[in-house]
């Protein structure tokens, strides 16, 4: 009662603070083009009609003419334009649909992605702004945009969408509408024109909008959907105290081990598939003393269950019926099947059975109730003795408690002159419940009763009872024996169940710390196989890939082919299974998105004769955390590799546009003057003829750089960079620069500083010349023309330092590290006005290839900008 009442309590929260605030509304579509805004401006011109207060903050027709008339007769709120990188973007104006407060806004494109400098990141902030504001919301989004689905859309899809939605928002949702196009009919759209252009449309059938891809959204959009509506009508009905109904029907089997288990959960497959519904079976265990024949027969139920597409699950608690019928709201069942055990008569005259209780308690579910052939002829031949109740363990444990008892009364009464030694026997009951089941608390407090009787209350040695007082005292012992034995029972119960539970938690927690830092498969397996020894007692074997962990370990015989088994079926295998029992370890599938990605093999104690359902249970989830984890190092490899992939096609991109804008203007310039020599040469004068032939030869060399570059930069790339080292002084080094630099550019001054104890260098001395060239011609490029560029060679802490200053605007602190990449083209970057974005970026390709470093500061006296290149002083060997 308690937890209804909190569920109830919980409900009622939940929808005052939906109520409190605007109310939202989500247009959902599996794709799209399906119809998303033309939908939802529809529905706002026909609440317009109403006398609604409807107020378009952002709608993107993406110039869909349909689509934009639609939005005809419909405020239209003015845009707020923004700034950025020399472009305008428009935006929605949040602060004056905030101060225009219509009833409902129009906000299309829920996970867009906001103009940097907006209040908000994304515009679902803006929209639960509007709704805490008190305004309903209309927004659309697509299903591949939800956050919860990112994972799922990209193995169906292969795209990682980067605007998603968190879930959170869905918890504000008053409506949803589900916008449904079959996918033909879209794909005839986008042949049509009406989603993308022609070039983009014939682009994205062959990639998003595959007809596969759009059923699976669409199966996804629909579920989602379902979801949704099943949720908020339990929220509604939990807020009004009323039991859950669910939509979905699920078929919910209890087990108990008692002889027809596996003839449950066939009967339980046949309803489940005629409904068409998920199905689960349970069992219910008030203890962890479990006979072995019960636990062997629900072992085998369950395992026949999974083989059959079931979940299984063991539940805990004192009171069967509550366990059932609290698992069975949490899972959303709405039938329950049962079976038909046994004749209780005595339990039935109290309906105190299963199924009564079951019925007075759970109206709203449709109780299925089968018995076997075995068990009909059980009941008829009065099979109900108390052997069937307890076992041989608790009978013999009762029994001794009950005569050490007495013994114990005995001495109390003799040797301590204690009188009424009823305790005596109460506490034996409270040991023998917290030992074993309530059942032998029953039998003990029933021995202890005759016991007091017959040995301690007058007149001794017989049950008869003299005295009122006598009888009184034997009775209220009895209740007082059976409450506490009851009492003790269900405390013990608890404690089991929540030492179970917390076993299990603890194992996982650790178990998943450590696979959180795990970065590859190796680390995975290694540390899924020592917590998996460490929590079960078991040696560990994984087997992930074609490879294992422990390496040193090589399976044979009937392991190997149970292995094997076991990761081209994905079931479990070896031996405490049905299949290839004769193996010496259990083996378990890793199961991942795509199918099975390993095995595991468990190998216990060969003194244990079965395996427990803790230790079950604790593997199976363990073995699913790791599989989750090796998905996740899968999925990193594949992100690295499509970003490595995807950076490769940037630079050729950049490649292209660099070298077909920056070679095209020197060849421009030699094909003009050497075309107007040919055309005009008796024409033109002496000095006219020179200035065309100088300015051949200058873009001539100029091109000549470009591709030099490009050579050094492909050699760089392929670590095709060959050192040939010999010695060279640095003052003759940054000379032949500096000469190489003033025929290049003749108007640039240069001041040379090379400090005295500078001594000779051990480099590759082409490589180093070039590179210091690269970062004066850069310099020489921003420095004003009437400040020089100063060059400084000095020692600092055992390493040759190259101080390069020029006096220009300056490199921003966000943008130094950003000019040694490649293509950088910002206009205070190595590019500039000329050039390929290349010459930094060999100059640290090259110095690096040297051991040293390359680094860009900003000017003495924060004007310019100063590139360090520090080589270490090395001697050849």
């Amino acid at each position: 009662m308690t937890d209804a009442r909190d569920r109830q309590a919980d409900a009622l929260i939940d929808h005052l603070q939906r109520e409190q605030g605007g109310r939202l509304t989500i247009f959902l579509g599996a794709a799209p083009g399906v119809g998303k805004t033309y939908t939802m401006l529809s529905r706002a011109r026909e609440l317009r009609r109403q006398g609604k207060d409807v107020v378009v903050g952002i709608v993107e027709t993406h110039g869909r003419g349909e689509t934009a008339a639609q939005t005809e007769g419909l405020e239209i709120l003015p845009r707020r334009r923004v700034s950025y990188q020399s472009r305008w973007l428009d935006e929605m104006d949040l602060d004056a649909l905030l101060a225009r407060r219509p009833q409902i806004a129009l906000v299309d494109e829920l996970a867009h992605r906001n103009a940097p400098g907006s209040r908000h990141e994304r515009r679902w902030q803006d929209v639960i702004e509007l709704l805490d504001a008190g305004i309903d919301v209309h927004t659309t989004i697509n299903i591949q945009h939800l956050e919860s689905l990112n994972d799922v859309v990209h193995r169906i899809t292969g795209v990682r969408v980067s605007e998603t939605v968190p879930d959170i928002v869905f918890d504000r949702l008053r409506d949803i509408v589900l916008v449904d196009l079959p996918p033909r009919e879209l794909i005839e759209r986008l042949h049509q024109g009406k989603v993308y252009l022609p070039e983009q449309a014939a682009q994205a059938l062959q990639a998003f909008f595959s007809p596969s891809n759009l059923i699976a959204l669409r199966e996804l959009a629909m579920q989602t959907a379902a979801d949704r509506v099943d949720s908020d009508l339990r929220e509604d009905q939990a807020a009004r105290g009323l039991p859950g109904l669910p939509l979905r029907r699920r078929v919910l089997v209890a087990i108990d081990g008692c002889g027809q288990s596996d003839y449950l959960v066939r009967a339980a497959r046949r309803i489940a598939e005629r409904r068409d519904a998920p199905w689960s079976v349970v069992t219910v265990q008030p203890s962890e003393a479990v006979e072995a024949a019960k636990q062997h027969e629900i072992d085998q139920a369950f395992a026949l269950a999974r083989r059959l597409g079931a979940d299984t699950e063991v539940l805990r608690g004192a009171r069967i019926a509550d366990a059932l019928l609290d698992h069975a709201t949490q899972s959303g069942a709405s039938t329950l099947v049962l079976g038909r055990t046994r004749e209780r008569p005595v339990a039935r005259m109290f309906n105190r059975t299963l199924t009564q209780q079951i019925l007075q308690r759970g109206a709203h579910y449709e109780l299925v109730i089968i018995s076997t052939p075995e068990a009909r002829a059980r009941a008829r031949r009065g099979d109900t003795g108390i052997g069937s109740w307890l076992t041989r363990h608790e009978l013999a444990f009762a029994a001794v408690a009950s005569l050490l008892s007495i013994g114990v009364a005995w001495l109390a009464e003799r040797w301590m002159g204690l009188e009424d030694v009823s305790m005596v026997f109460i506490v034996a009951v409270v040991l023998v419940a917290s030992r074993t089941r309530m059942t032998a608390a029953v039998l003990a407090a029933l021995l202890g009763f005759f016991a007091y009787n017959f040995f301690f209350i007058e007149p001794r040695f017989t049950f008869n009872i003299t005295a009122r007082q006598g009888v009184t005292t034997v009775f209220l012992f009895l209740i007082a024996a059976l409450v506490a034995g009851r009492l003790a029972s269900r405390l013990r119960m608890q404690v089991v169940a929540l030492r179970a539970a917390n076993t299990q938690a603890t194992a996982l927690q650790a178990l998943g710390r450590e696979l959180a830092v795990a970065a590859d498969l190796g680390q995975v397996l290694a540390a899924g196989r020592k917590a998996l020894e460490r929590a079960l007692s078991a040696e560990a074997w994984l087997r992930v890939q074609g490879r294992e962990e422990p390496a040193t370990t090589t399976l044979a015989g009937t392991d190997l082919a149970a292995a094997d088994w076991a990761q081209q079926h994905g079931q479990a295998t070896g031996r405490h299974t049905d299949t290839l029992a004769g193996a010496g370890r259990w083996f378990l599938p890793l199961r991942g998105d795509r199918g099975t990605l390993g095995v595991l093999g468990l190998r216990f104690d060969d003194s244990a004769p079965r395996l427990l359902p803790e230790q079950r249970r604790l593997a199976e989830a363990m073995a699913e955390d790791i599989a989750q984890a090796v998905v996740r190092t899968r999925l990193v490899a594949e992100l690295e590799d499509a970003r490595v992939g995807g950076e490769t096609e940037r630079l050729r991109s950049a490649l292209l546009s660099s070298v077909s804008h920056d070679l095209r203007s020197p060849l421009a310039s030699m094909i003009g003057s050497a075309s107007s020599l040919a055309s005009y040469w008796n024409a033109m004068g002496e000095d006219d003829r020179r200035s065309l032939l100088e300015t051949i030869q200058q873009e001539g060399e100029r091109l000549d750089r470009y591709i030099q570059n490009l050579l050094d930069m492909t050699r760089l790339g392929h670590s095709g960079l060959t050192l040939n080292r010999d010695w060279i002084g640095v003052d003759e080094l940054l000379g032949s620069a500096v000469t190489r630099l003033q025929r290049y550019q003749p108007g640039v001054r240069v001041q040379t500083t090379v400090a005295a104890d500078v001594p000779a260098i051990w480099v590759h001395p082409a490589l180093i010349e070039q590179a210091v060239f690269n970062v004066l011609e850069n310099a020489g490029k921003f420095s004003p023309p009437d400040e020089p560029v100063q060059v400084e060679a000095k020692l600092v802490d055992g390493a040759l330092r190259i101080d390069v200053r020029d006096r220009g605007p300056g490199i921003p602190e966000d943008e130094r590290s950003r000019i040694f990449d490649m293509f950088y083209s910002v206009e205070r970057g190595d590019r500039g006005r000329h050039g390929t974005g290349l010459g930094l970026a060999i100059c640290q390709g090259m110095v690096g290839a040297h051991g040293g470093s390359v680094e860009a500061l900003p000017g003495p006296d924060g004007r310019g900008t100063v590139i360090r290149i520090t080589l270490p002083l090395l001697t050849p060997a």
